[in-house]
């Protein structure tokens, strides 16, 4: 069976980065010529892009264009802590604004970071994180559908972690995170009541249970004057 058209594209531009086609730092042709290169339509060029934009390999820029993205310091973090735990133990009180809660086809890089089969699904969550009332993230977390399936919206949107740890008897491992910067966008800047084009930190989760089983999947954006990481060796 044939790939879709758009996971096509992802491949030749990822394998074209590999091979130093285009550099790091360097602005990737326009959205226009590369439809017009790979004889496809926007929306599909898009998607292409969009996925390639969330494994971390390309960067967009506001105003500027499409880059590929610049090498970033990874850092392994042992044990795993949810935000409502992370800011619970910071004696501060957590609490979440739910965007979007989907069950959705998933998109290339949720399939390879959550290792899905090919009928699986995904719960898509968007949301604003807040602590003591004020906005710190914005995040897009994607767990696989089939480990959520016997609880309920309100049990998962208040503390994924709490309900898998107490009610699915699941016990956690290890998790993959990559952090970087970025500027806001209208959006994102909306949704965490700063400017536009001010900083943000990303990150981007990969959390696992103790079987080695990638459960969640998290894109985040996190106001740059508001939140800090911390690694300890």
């Amino acid at each position: 069976m044939q790939e879709p058209m758009y996971i096509q594209i992802h491949n030749k531009i990822k394998k074209d980065i590999e091979n130093k086609k285009w550099l790091v730092g360097e602005r990737i042709p326009a959205e226009r010529q590369l439809a017009i290169d790979f004889n496809v339509s926007r929306m599909t060029l898009r998607q292409a892009i969009k996925t390639l934009e969330d494994e971390g390999i390309l960067e967009r820029r506001l105003g500027s264009g499409t880059y590929v993205a610049n090498q970033k310091v990874q850092e392994k973090v042992s044990g795993i802590m949810g935000f409502t735990e992370m800011m619970t133990a910071q004696g501060k009180k957590p609490a979440s604004q739910t965007i979007s809660f989907r069950m959705v086809q998933p998109s290339l890089s949720e399939k390879e970071k959550l290792e899905l089969g090919d009928e699986e699904e995904v719960l898509r969550m968007e949301r604003v994180r807040f602590a003591d009332g004020v906005p710190i993230c914005y995040e897009i977390a994607s767990v696989p559908r089939s480990l959520v399936n016997n609880y309920t919206r309100e049990e998962i949107t208040s503390s994924l972690y709490q309900v898998l740890e107490n009610k699915g008897k699941v016990n956690f491992g290890h998790v993959e995170q990559r952090i970087g910067a970025s500027i806001a966008n209208e959006e994102t800047a909306r949704l965490l009541d700063i400017k536009k084009g001010e900083a943000v930190v990303t990150r981007r989760q990969v959390s696992h249970l103790d079987t080695e089983q990638p459960f969640e999947y998290v894109r985040a954006q996190y106001v740059a004057e508001r939140f800090e990481f911390i690694f300890e060796n």
